[in-house]
Parts: C-alpha cells; sequence; structure tokens
C-alpha cells in the first residue's frame, strides 16, 4: 500500500466537513478529483474506507484507523513545514555562546533579555564548559558565538568587532597605590594581583603591560566570580584589573579606588566571532547590533 500525506489530508478533511463536497473545498480540488482520490485509496487498501449511502459521511472502522494516524502524524509535519518556513525566512534558528570572556556576563544577560524578546523563536544557550576551546567548538559547529578579545585568522571565520573597553586598576581605598594618579608595571611587584582563573595569554593585565615589561607581581591569586574578586580587593587582599563596565558602581564607592593603567590608560576591543556564512543571518545581525549598543550604555552610566 502506498500511502501519501496526501491521503490523510484527504481522510481528515472528509472526516471534519462530513462530506465530498465541503472536503473537496478544503483541499482546493474538485469533488469529482476527490472521488477519484477516494476510490484510488480503496483499491490499494483492498477495503472501505467510508461507510456508503450514510449523511453526514462517516469513516470505517479502516478509515478511522487512517483517521487516528493522520491525527498523530499530520501535527508533526506541519510542525517540521513551519520550523522550515522561519528558517528560510530567518525567524528561527540557534544561538550557542561560548564565552572566553569571565566579566562578560555583566552585559551578556541584558543583552540576552532584549534579544529573546524580539527573536522567541531562536533556541538560544550558553556553553560555559566549551570556553577553554571555543573556536575549535565554534569550527566544529557546537557553538554558534564566541565572545573573545583575541581575534585570530581562521579560515571560515569572522571576528564581528563589538566594542572597546578600558582594562582599569581596582584596589582597596587604603592600599598604598591609592596616591597615585595611575598605576604601571612596577606597581605589581609588590601587590597580590587577582584574576580570573585563565591562562596568562588570555588575560589583559599579563599581554598588555606584565610580560612585555617583564615584571612578576608578588603573588598571583585566581578567583572564579567577579563579586568575590572585588570583596578581597575590598579587604586588602589583593589588588585587580578588570574591564571599565564592571566597575561602573565601584568606583563611587568609599572601600574602592579604580585607576587607569599606564599614564594613557590600556584599551582593548572586544569581538564575537561567528562563522562567516552565519554572520548575516537576520537574528545574529540583530544580535550583534545589540552587543555593541548595550555594553556603551552600561560604560557611561
Amino acid at each position: 500500500m502506498h500511502l501519501e500525506f496526501r491521503h490523510l489530508r484527504t481522510i481528515k478533511a472528509i472526516h471534519d466537513a462530513g462530506g465530498l463536497a465541503r472536503a473537496a473545498d478544503v483541499l482546493h480540488i474538485t469533488q469529482s478529483a476527490l472521488s477519484h482520490q477516494i476510490k484510488g485509496l480503496e483499491d490499494q487498501a483492498g477495503v472501505e474506507l467510508f461507510v456508503r449511502r450514510s449523511k453526514p459521511l462517516k469513516l470505517s472502522s479502516a478509515g478511522m484507523k487512517l483517521l487516528r494516524l493522520a491525527e498523530h502524524i499530520l501535527p508533526e509535519i506541519d510542525a517540521v513545514e513551519e520550523e522550515f518556513r522561519a528558517l528560510r525566512e530567518g525567524r528561527a534558528g540557534r544561538l550557542h555562546i561560548a564565552i572566553e570572556c569571565h566579566a562578560c556576563f555583566d552585559w551578556l544577560f541584558p543583552v540576552l533579555e532584549q534579544f529573546r524578546r524580539a527573536w522567541p523563536e531562536i533556541d538560544v544557550d550558553i556553553r560555559p564548559g566549551l570556553a577553554f576551546n571555543a573556536m575549535s567548538a565554534l569550527m566544529r559547529e557546537e557553538v554558534d558565538l564566541v565572545i573573545s578579545s583575541d581575534p585570530e585568522k581562521l579560515d571560515g571565520v569572522t571576528f564581528n568587532p563589538l566594542f572597546d573597553y578600558h582594562p582599569t586598576f581596582v584596589a582597596a581605598a587604603n592600599n598604598p597605590l591609592a596616591e597615585k594618579p595611575f598605576v604601571v608595571a612596577e606597581d605589581f611587584a609588590d601587590q597580590t594581583l587577582i584574576t580570573y582563573p585563565v591562562d596568562r595569554g588570555r588575560i589583559d593585565i599579563f599581554t598588555q603591560l606584565l610580560m612585555p615589561a617583564r615584571v612578576e607581581p608578588k603573588a598571583h591569586r585566581q578567583v572564579e566570580l567577579t563579586a568575590v574578586i572585588l570583596m578581597l580587593v575590598a579587604s586588602n587582599r589583593g589588588v585587580a584589573v578588570l574591564p571599565d563596565w564592571v566597575l561602573r558602581e565601584v568606583k563611587y564607592q568609599p572601600d574602592y579606588i579604580t585607576r587607569p593603567v599606564t599614564e594613557g590608560g590600556l584599551t582593548k576591543r572586544l569581538y564575537a566571532a561567528t562563522r562567516s556564512e552565519d554572520a548575516t543571518e537576520p537574528y545574529m545581525a540583530h544580535f550583534l547590533r545589540l552587543a555593541r549598543t548595550e555594553p556603551v550604555k552600561l560604560q557611561r552610566a
């Protein structure tokens, strides 16, 4: 028996409409074509699918089996068709994110909150377990976007610039370095430097200042959470260098001081790495626009 989706739609339409004429209108075919389709289906099945001379037209027990099949399968087919239509129109898709920047959660969550309202059909997720191998995960299509401050030349990957930020020194108000208008590499030689648990090659203060100057801090302590870093700094158990958006409120609190790193300050740029073919997807382009504008509002706050 060769059963097609149109056969299931026919069975359901006749059952719902209660007659051939109304079902033909629903299916946008002639009544003659519908009768011919039913006869062909019954010939294949070898049984009658309708109770003849009944008003309204009723399904036989064999027809009811096909109706139950139609009611099970057709909604799933319709859902898949709608999903494919949404993909073609750019209304649906996936945005799984890996983050190489611990402090980025401060601005990323407000961005995602706006994004989900505009694109409710996009599957959004953050994959923290892939942070240390993010670019490989992007190329393997395990994630769709990587937040990074370290652009690389990778085939098929585009590093979309988001915004510039300033790594900023923060210490307790009673730290001796509070007397200085800015800090330099040598100032860290007698300080405990608190950073996120990331390789030094991905920490701004090491790559942009300490390593070029060949200065080693007195001690290096790694802490996972921004709030804990700031708590330790306030207790004068160490100093830190954090992005300016993290310190937007801290700099006004009496327990802390913030200073530029070097007289002219440090500047870094944050990027969103995507597969090159995905960067122009409507939902991806909207996320990138939000990620360029919302963090700047936090910086200015």
